[in-house]
């Protein structure tokens, strides 16, 4: 079978519509870095859509009709919408599930300290990462602090044009022959990847300084300086900017990314290059077929979540309960719950995995099986099963359903194609579907194309995360097996 081009079939006004979606996408890229950012956009454009948070529709002792649209948040880190559709719930919903965490350094809990000169940050890597590709890169730091009196301090420094940035360095080559002789999982330890956060040691005026700030600065070290004054200079520079204390990192959630905004990438601005895009693409897809279908027959449900790249666990993971209390109190206020009914609305569920896909790369195609591969510019990835060996740890989706989607997505006009994640026994990978997939519902994974997956700065096709869309929107009214 022959991959079809997806921009050889856009009409004019179709092309028009790729480029804005396409800027619209990267404007939720360059304002969501975090799990808390992503939510704060999603919830801004679902109340803009008419969606009412689902705990204050409980607390107002309203009922839900046909039509009506809730959204629950769950720890600022994963959302569920759901959109009520004519049939009753217990027939099952249509679901679209993504991720909205990417990989990344966390900073740890007592992370400030002086070395040679240099004040640091420890930080521990997030998800599945090349350390080497890390080093000597501009990074921003996002997240919060909550102080101890229980405020909330938000930190967003390094991708405004006068912001500083931050770095992990590295050797210089003159001196790195034996570092270059190191296995590329060993060529930066994680250890390594501390970022250097300031240079410049705390200058004290001695008419301010008191009794008790001279005699701490007594205590010199061996070439006459303050002890740990560049530390101590960046601990005044937090203090008078952001009023918190070296205390507070214990209960900050600061996430260091790559600085920097999404670029349209190629001469003919074809591609999207930004950090952070699996699994964003697919969350922003999704978001945006929410808001787009119109009424449908069967209730439609997105539910986008945290935790995925390490394993889904945790309260914001997809194995934590939420999604089906929320699915639960939903049915309450549309008078169809029992514990039996609930598990009938999830087993009759369809759900598509909304996940990214390994992109061909032609410059390590011995990776690759070229005729289960996607393709940039091909359209919407289906990967009938992820795993690794032997299909380990795979959904695996059925040959009805494959069916069913397909017929669905012929008659709706939308490019799509197949895909695995690598040759047979030498990768693979996982999503959510396997978790949906223990109700009995009907999964697959579908998404994006992702070139340099789990790198600081991802590509994708602007014509994919469009058709992507398309096909979210013709799912969501139409499955129903």
């Amino acid at each position: 079978m022959e991959h079809k081009n997806t921009w050889e079939t856009y009409s004019a006004k179709q092309l028009k519509e790729v480029d804005a979606f396409a800027r619209e996408y990267m404007d939720f890229l360059d304002n969501g870095k975090t799990e808390r950012e992503c939510i704060d956009q999603i919830v801004n454009a679902v109340e803009a859509a008419g969606y009412q948070e689902l705990e204050q529709v409980m607390k107002d002792g309203k009922k839900l009709k046909t039509g009506d649209k809730v959204y629950s948040v769950w720890m600022n880190k994963s959302v569920a919408m759901f959109q009520i559709g004519k049939r009753k719930m217990t027939e099952g919903l249509n679901i679209l599930g993504a991720h909205i965490d990417s990989p990344r350094l966390d900073i740890k809990q007592n992370p400030l300290y002086e070395d040679g000169g240099f004040a640091y940050l420890d930080t521990h890597y997030y998800g599945g990462v090349k350390k080497y590709q890390w080093v000597t890169l501009p990074l921003a730091i996002h997240g919060v602090v909550v102080t101890k009196d229980g405020t909330t301090v938000e930190i967003n420094v390094g991708d405004n044009e006068d912001d500083p940035v931050f770095f992990v360095s590295d050797l210089l080559i003159h001196l790195a022959q034996e570092q270059m002789e190191k296995k590329a999982g060993k060529v930066i330890e994680g250890e390594a990847l501390d970022i250097i956060v300031g240079n410049k040691p705390l200058v004290i005026d001695g008419k301010k300084t008191g009794k008790k700030q001279e005699k701490e600065d007594a205590a010199q070290d061996d070439k006459g300086a303050a002890k740990d004054a560049v530390k101590k200079g960046i601990l005044d520079i937090l203090k008078h900017t952001y009023g918190i204390e070296e205390e507070d990192f214990i209960s900050a959630e600061l996430e260091v990314v790559p600085a920097g905004k999404a670029r349209e990438a190629g001469f003919d601005r074809s591609m999207i290059l930004s950090y952070g895009q699996d699994d964003r693409v697919c969350a922003f897809s999704s978001l945006k077929a929410m808001l787009e279908i119109g009424p449908v027959e069967r209730t439609a449900c997105c539910i986008l979540v945290d935790k995925e790249e390490i394993g889904s666990v945790g309260a914001t993971g997809m194995q934590s309960k939420f999604f089906e209390n929320a699915v639960a109190e939903v049915m309450n206020l549309t008078g169809e719950y029992s514990e039996l009914n609930v598990r009938r609305c999830l087993a009759h569920s369809c759900m598509l995995s909304s996940d990214v896909s390994s992109a061909f790369d032609p410059t390590y195609a011995a990776s690759f099986d070229k005729k289960n591969v996607a393709y940039l510019g091909c359209g919407m990835v289906f990967n009938k099963f992820t795993g690794s060996r032997g299909k380990s740890g795979s959904n695996d989706a059925n040959a009805e359903y494959l069916g069913h989607i397909r017929a669905i997505f012929e008659k709706e006009k939308v490019n799509f194609q197949t895909a695995e994640l690598g040759k047979v026994d030498l990768g693979g990978g996982g999503t959510i579907a396997y978790i949906l997939a223990l109700y009995g519902m009907n999964v697959i994974d579908s998404g994006v194309a992702v070139l340099n997956m789990h790198a600081p700065w991802e590509a994708v096709s602007k014509a994919d995360v469009y058709e992507t869309k398309r096909g979210y929107v013709a799912f969501l009214k139409h499955a129903d097996l």
